[in-house]
């Protein structure tokens, strides 16, 4: 059963299940597409943030990234990657499942 999921991450908790997740959901041929906004943001500092590149396509609210005066790069986000909330809108749209962390 292939399909899509988004993850909306709004903390920063549970990289370590969000990796874990995703790599459960590539096993199964499952795409991910992942939006990190609020606090959620602060989990592109980890070191194990680097673990969700590829497998995951990823986006960041900009506005939550710089009021928290973040620094890019970000491994695995690309310039256009740093989004509105719109882009997190489309992924709702554009999904077969949505979970929120």
């Amino acid at each position: 059963m292939a399909g899509t999921l988004g993850i909306f991450v709004s903390s920063d908790k549970h990289l370590d299940k969000i990796i874990k997740l995703c790599n459960a959901a590539e096993k199964k041929q499952i795409d991910v597409t992942i939006f990190f906004t609020h606090k959620g943001v602060l989990l592109t500092q980890d070191s194990l943030f680097a673990s969700l590149n590829g497998l995951a396509k990823m986006a960041l609210c900009k506005v939550s990234f710089e009021s928290n005066c973040l620094k890019s790069p970000v491994t695995g986000i690309t310039e256009k990657d740093y989004a509105t909330q719109a882009v997190h809108g489309e992924i709702i749209e554009e999904c077969d499942r949505y979970i929120v962390l």
